[in-house]
């Protein structure tokens, strides 16, 4: 239990005692049924010959499937290059094996529309893929949908590599005056240089038309949906994007983008209730499964919450997080449950994240079964101070925080609460757990039970209340394993540590108190615990 092959027996260990979470009493998702009749695309004089525009044909077999009373419209195997296509309701769009659905490079081509971004409306181009108001939804099959988002995504010349840098700047496009970022056109340079202005006319939008990428498949007010087996890749920003949806399946289903694809989401569900997402893969530029609600005063003012979604049987390769909460959670959150899930190479793993501003309660979240190697940050993460950068901070930026002054409650200080983490590996993160609140609201009640993590940190708790760790195991290779600051009611239960670490437990701040650590051997460190001027006395009480 103490060396490099310790992780295996730790986590052999770790098995052994497991307790299950049981599932909430969560509904189960309606899935979509379709009648039988199919409309195949090429009977409408759509062409596989990637250079001729089907949008009309196969807009055109959607419309006359869904006026027949619903049924199947076919895309076969072949290139097919298309505009933007609107589903309607009581329509499987389904690509068969081989084919592959390819979206237009000409940004003209989509028309600019009202829509929602980051959690508020906004003005944007038409989504490759959309759909408003349906019911009884569904694309399936094996083929491919790919988005073109090459044309419209800015690129940061620290995520390529110097060759890739300059056959992109050789390929056309413009730089930013620090020469650090590349845009597709003068146009979306543009729009990134000055906040984007909320309620105007279009013709202020047409002149930053370029910068206003789209998300991939934007489906609002849905009802009964199913996507299964089919791979979504490419996108402009986010690739699945369902908003205030309802019944909603993802099975089988393949989602790829460029690991810099900047807002290169994988799905985003966002103030939807009723999910399930399932044995599903994930190798995306941003977050990957991630959780949402709208954002600050209009996400609140919406009140709508993303609630009763089961994920599980998943895999997310590059990520900024693998299974994410946030930022835009600020309609709330709650009564999820993750299990049996495989994080390989994400930024973070259990990435929950916030900041003052949002508002919203994210809580009951259940997560059982997680397995991580390879985590550039955090294996498991609470973060309510999130400064929209990246994870992982690009060379010589640091991710320090400045020093946080309290402010007063309101509805809009965020919280996360009543969290249970159970039964979960990392092999390889730069830090183990850390839970970092705001001074005004601390992350509260979490049960983190059942673990192996191996790290360079180990537990990092700033702000918190009510925190379990039992039966957890952190093998690090930093001398100080534990570091708590202005955190209360924290139980360390059956805790397993690193040999010959110099410090297993530093404590700071005059908020601190009631730390318990209990079934514990701690006389393989050099020094139990430190405390600082500020910490009270007696903070921390040990028992066998």
């Amino acid at each position: 239990m103490k060396t490099a092959t310790g992780f295996t027996i730790l986590c052999l260990a770790a098995i052994a005692q497991v307790v299950s979470a049981s599932p909430p009493d969560l509904p189960k998702a309606v899935t979509p049924s379709f009648k039988k009749d199919t409309i195949t695309i090429s009977k409408l004089d759509a062409v596989a010959d990637g250079l001729t525009l089907n949008t009309v044909a196969i807009n055109k077999a959607i419309d006359q499937c869904n006026k027949a009373g619903g049924g199947v419209v076919l895309i076969p195997r072949g290139l097919w290059l298309t505009g933007p296509i609107t589903l309607k309701s009581n329509v499987n769009l389904h690509l068969a094996k081989g084919a592959l659905l390819q979206f237009t490079n000409r940004r003209d081509v989509y028309p600019l529309v009202s829509t929602t971004w980051e959690g508020e409306e906004a003005v944007r181009n038409q989504a490759p893929v959309s759909g408003v108001g349906l019911e009884n939804i569904a694309i399936t099959g094996e083929g491919i949908l790919d988005g073109a988002g090459e044309a419209w995504r800015m690129v940061k010349k620290s995520k390529l590599t110097a060759d890739q840098w300059k056959k992109l700047v050789a390929s056309g496009g413009v730089l930013n005056e620090k020469q650090d970022t590349w845009y597709p056109t003068a146009q979306s340079l543009k729009g990134a240089s000055e906040p984007i202005k909320a309620g105007q006319s279009m013709a202020y939008y047409e002149g930053i038309k370029d910068f206003l990428r789209p998300n991939m498949v934007s489906l609002t007010r849905c009802k009964r949906i199913l996507l299964e087996g089919v791979t979504f890749q490419n996108s402009p920003a986010w690739c699945l994007h369902p908003l205030l949806c309802e019944d909603i399946t993802l099975r089988r289903v393949t989602v790829k983008n460029p690991w810099y694809a900047q807002n290169g989401d994988g799905l985003d569900l966002e103030s939807c209730r009723n999910g399930l997402v399932d044995d599903c893969t994930f190798d995306v530029g941003d977050d990957g499964i991630c959780i949402k609600s709208g954002r600050d005063e209009q996400g609140r003012k919406r009140g709508v919450p993303t609630e009763n979604i089961i994920v599980r049987n998943s895999r997310v390769y590059h990520a900024h997080g693998g299974f994410v909460i946030g930022s835009e959670m600020s309609g709330g959150v709650k009564n999820l449950y993750v299990s049996n899930c495989t994080f390989m190479g994400t930024d973070v793993g259990l990435r929950f994240k916030t900041a003052r501003g949002r508002g919203g309660v994210v809580e009951n979240i259940f997560v059982d079964g997680i397995d991580m190697t390879d985590i550039a940050g955090e294996a498991i993460l609470f973060d309510m101070y999130y400064a929209a950068k990246d994870p992982v901070p690009q060379q010589g930026e640091s991710n320090e925080l400045p020093v946080i002054q309290p402010q007063p409650l309101s509805e809009a200080t965020p919280q996360f609460r009543s969290f249970q983490i159970r039964n979960v590996t990392c092999k390889g993160a730069e830090t183990a757990i850390l839970i970092r609140g705001l001074p005004e609201m601390a992350v509260k009640d979490i049960l983190i039970e059942n673990a192996v993590l191996q790290s360079h940190k180990g537990l990092v708790c700033i702000e918190a209340e009510n925190i379990r760790l039992k039966n957890v195991s952190l093998l690090t290779s930093n001398k100080t394993v534990m570091q708590v600051q202005n955190s209360r009611d924290i139980t360390l239960d059956t805790f397993h540590f690193t040999d010959k670490a110099d410090l297993l437990m530093h404590i700071a701040g005059e908020r601190s108190g009631g730390i318990r650590l209990l079934n514990t051997d701690t006389s393989h460190a050099k020094k139990t615990v430190e405390t600082d001027a500020s910490a009270p006395a007696n903070v921390l009480t040990m028992k066998k």
